[in-house]
């Protein structure tokens, strides 16, 4: 077990329905990270949310929303997401569209996996 005490996570709110031409915002943004070499990333998807706009968006059978809020949380040390978060506001510019993005500071405690890929 490594412990990493100068790490951060990332956390971006998106709608579902972001796109940069017939891609998803929050894949992209996935993938990017993966293609970086952060530790990990991890899609939330809400239930219920407005942003900006003021737009309730809402799971409920009565009101159905295609375009719910998305949550994407990336940790990993304080440098690489620093380097990262410069890319998620180019993938931003590109979607024509916002988000918001907040960071906090984390502890990481990594368990490594036996199965090498």
């Amino acid at each position: 077990m490594d412990r990493i005490e100068n790490a951060k996570l990332l956390r971006i709110f998106v709608g579902e329905s972001d796109k940069i031409g017939n891609i998803n915002v929050y894949e992209k943004i996935v993938t990017t990270a993966r293609k970086d070499n952060l530790a990990g990333a991890t899609v939330y998807r809400g239930i219920m949310g407005f942003g900006k706009n003021s737009i309730i968006h809402t799971s409920k059978i009565f009101a159905l929303s295609d375009d719910m809020p998305l949550v994407i949380e990336i940790v990993d040390s304080a440098s690489k997401i620093d380097e990262f978060i410069p890319k998620v506001k180019d993938i931003f510019e590109k979607a024509d569209n916002g988000g918001l993005v907040t960071i906090e500071k984390a502890e990481i405690i990594q368990y490594t996996s036996s199965k090498e890929k």
